[in-house]
């Protein structure tokens, strides 16, 4: 397999958490398929990096996409930016996600890291989750 899936997950990723009702009620329209340049206020939500690797089996080819979406707010304490991880968790883990290109396997939850950003001011939890695609 190759990365050929990659753009068709992250699509299908960010069409997820943009359309889960209760992750845009606690952050609206401040999911990005990139960190916003800048220092960017309030909470909001970002697809990160990804580690990929061949999965291909003798059911076909295949790739599983480690990947990370992070929470990052500059509320005090890490209450708020705990309910919006968790808002992500839910409307991905075992999401049955439609690609554009291929089809999604399995999609789950692999671990999380919360901690303090810029001498403290922000908090930061960058969730990873592990996906199986097949061409």
């Amino acid at each position: 397999m190759s990365y050929a899936l990659a753009a068709a997950l992250q699509a299908a990723v960010y069409a997820r958490l943009a359309a889960d009702a209760p992750l845009t009620a606690l952050v609206g329209t401040a999911i990005y398929d990139a960190a916003p340049p800048g220092t960017t206020e309030g909470t909001y939500v970002s697809l990160g990096p990804e580690d990929v690797s061949d999965a291909s089996d003798r059911s076909g080819d295949g790739a599983t996409h480690d990947f990370i979406v992070s929470v990052v707010s500059d509320e005090a304490g890490f209450a708020l930016a705990k309910e919006v991880a968790a808002a992500v968790s839910d409307a991905l883990s075992g999401a049955g996600l439609t690609l554009s290109r291929g089809y999604l396997v399995g999609l789950w939850f692999l671990r999380a890291q919360a901690r303090r950003v810029d001498k403290a001011n922000r908090r930061r939890i960058d969730l990873t989750f592990r996906a199986r695609v097949g061409a």
